[in-house]
């Protein structure tokens, strides 16, 4: 792959060009595809879990209290839903190995 910082949706459609031989536009609606489907997951409340990757899970967050820290006023913070990411084992251990 040729990518610096950022592994973007062209990089993932392009090595699926390179590796599975689809045409590049096939790769690309694949890739989308994918994501499409991994977000209306998401939305309808369910967890994304990519064995081998790991687990995007949505929490809801209830309201709390913040402190701005600039001026140590406290806000309230509303509550709202927010989408974590736990890698799995083997995706960690690769990570690890490779560092």
């Amino acid at each position: 792959m040729n990518y610096t910082n950022t592994l973007t949706r062209a990089d993932l459609a392009d090595t699926m060009n390179r590796q599975v031989g689809l045409s590049r536009a096939d790769s690309a609606v694949m890739v989308e595809s994918i994501l499409d489907h991994m977000i209306e997951a998401l939305v309808d409340g369910e967890n994304v879990k990519i064995s081998g990757f790991g687990t995007f899970v949505l929490r809801d967050k209830g309201e709390r209290t913040g402190r701005n820290p600039k001026t140590g006023v406290e806000v309230p913070i509303a509550p709202r839903r927010v989408l974590t990411f736990r890698a799995s084992q083997t995706m960690r251990d690769r990570i690890i190995a490779a560092g």
